[in-house]
């Protein structure tokens, strides 16, 4: 199929996929996954594909079935973050493209059904993180005032990290501004030994910063030999570690706890 492509055409599908690449990277895929993902829809236009991924830029060369040199181009990708809906779609939609035949077009449309996937309400996500800490603040062993602490000081705490997201600032300083307003109020109970364990509500009120995704990418990069993007994850991981711990650090300083 290559062979019979315009050079427009060409240009097009490259673009396409660096598209799909910077959609994948920007949202929580692993190096193995972006790269068999877009080697699967390369080979179904009857091209080879040649990538170069980092973490903060993709570069794409094609070559048809002659191996003659069809395309090449770098293509920087946004800021990191999680959305596994649209890596699912995508990763459904690369098959389809394998056993439907999809065109260009059905493609460009897919993509653009995934990209305004609507995201779950601010409201529901502030709400079922700060259930998530206060389930965690009770397999700690937090009682029901431990617990309420607990979500009351993580729903607070994604909030102002959210609003520090919107004004473009550090994401390192944003997770920072997080882990201490979230341990300031925890740490309210502690200071003034409200609960039986306060404790535990000051433990685990910045569970929700904790770096997973990072963490868990950085490890299947070095497992499938993307050493070099596993290093950065993982550094990037230990990064938002530290910004949490310094949160931490912050607030037992002013609390003198």
């Amino acid at each position: 199929m290559g062979k019979n492509f315009t050079k427009e055409q060409i240009e097009r599908l490259g673009a396409t996929l660096l598209e799909i690449g910077s959609l994948l990277m920007s949202s929580g895929a692993n190096s193995m996954r972006i790269r068999v993902t877009l080697e699967r829809i390369a080979n179904a236009f009857g091209f080879h594909s040649e990538l170069l991924i980092t973490h903060r830029a993709l570069m794409v060369n094609l070559e048809n079935t002659e191996q003659k040199h069809a395309f090449n181009m770098l293509k920087r990708t946004s800021p990191h973050g999680v959305n596994f809906k649209l890596v699912s779609g995508i990763s459904k939609m690369s098959w389809n493209i394998v056993g439907e035949k999809w065109s260009m077009d059905d493609i460009d449309r897919e993509l653009e059904r995934l990209k305004g996937l609507p995201h779950y309400p601010r409201i529901i996500i502030l709400l079922f993180v700060g259930l998530a800490d206060l389930s965690f603040c009770r397999l700690f062993g937090g009682g029901i005032v431990e617990m309420l602490v607990a979500f009351v000081a993580t729903f607070i705490g994604l909030y102002v990290r959210q609003e520090a997201m919107k004004l473009k600032y550090n994401p390192y300083l944003c997770i920072y501004v997080a882990a201490l307003v979230s341990s300031l109020i925890s740490g309210l109970s502690v200071k003034f030994n409200i609960g039986t364990e306060p404790h535990y509500a000051f433990a685990t009120s910045v569970l929700y910063l904790i770096p997973g995704v990072p963490l868990v990418n950085s490890f299947s990069d070095l497992i499938y030999g993307n050493i070099m993007n596993g290093i950065v994850r993982g550094v990037n991981g230990m990064m938002i570690a530290f910004a949490i711990a310094l949160g931490l650090a912050s607030a037992l300083l002013i609390y003198q706890i």
